[in-house]
């Protein structure tokens, strides 16, 4: 008996998510006056460690910046196709791309490759004429606009402390405290994140990722 169309998208969908889950804490927050990315740096392959140095966020543009969790190779292929797009904008209509038309552009790029997918999960941050913004992308192309939100299998032990600890009125100063607690909480109990946490800020300056020095003076890693 052949599997229906909508059987085969099921399954294929189960399959990849576990793909995607397996390893990686990633977490986006939107603050008052800007966003914050961070992540972790482990890359593993089942149970081995394929990469502890993984630059898991990536800058797309001066004002937006991106988290990856899934495959590399996708991941990548994505990163390099927003670039171009937002390099593209910024020469043909003189300004910066907006943070929502990037992840439109993100989600467009997921559909269009629906039948063999990207094994991707993106977060997209920025701020833009409109303030900040921040955007989660699955490999779908489904999109939603978030106040804050964790993707990767760390990401049960990372929502935790969000919820608890999330506020609306939030600054990126706090918010910044807030995501390293999360995705070093993630470190302890994850066994598939690990190796050091990366993040990055988008506000009013531009896209800023931080030293080793910046990181250790808002906690102790």
């Amino acid at each position: 008996m052949t599997p229906t169309l909508s059987l085969k998208v099921y399954l294929l969908s189960n399959n990849v998510q576990e793909k995607i889950l397996h390893g990686t804490t990633t977490v986006g927050i939107k603050a008052k006056d800007g966003v914050v990315l961070c992540a972790d740096m482990r890359a593993s392959a089942g149970y081995f460690i394929a990469n502890n140095n993984t630059m898991k966020i990536q800058k797309i543009d001066e004002h937006a910046g991106l988290t990856l969790a899934g495959g590399v190779a996708d991941a990548q292929n994505i990163v390099d196709i927003l670039r171009y797009h937002s390099n593209l904008h910024r020469v043909e209509k003189h300004g910066p791309i907006s943070i929502h038309s990037l992840s439109r552009l993100c989600s467009l790029i997921f559909h269009q490759n629906r039948g063999y997918p990207f094994m991707a999960d993106i977060l997209i941050g920025g701020f833009d004429a409109n303030g900040p913004a921040l955007f989660n992308v699955d490999m779908f192309g489904s999109v939603e606009e978030k106040i804050y939100v964790t993707t990767g299998s760390g990401s049960p032990v990372a929502y935790g402390l969000l919820e608890e600890e999330y506020r609306a009125d939030m600054s990126v100063e706090e918010a910044k405290k807030v995501a390293l607690r999360a995705v070093k909480a993630a470190i302890v109990r994850n066994i598939g994140t690990g190796d050091g946490i990366n993040i990055a800020v988008m506000d009013k300056d531009g896209f800023r990722l931080l030293t080793d020095e910046q990181k250790k003076a808002v906690i102790e890693l």
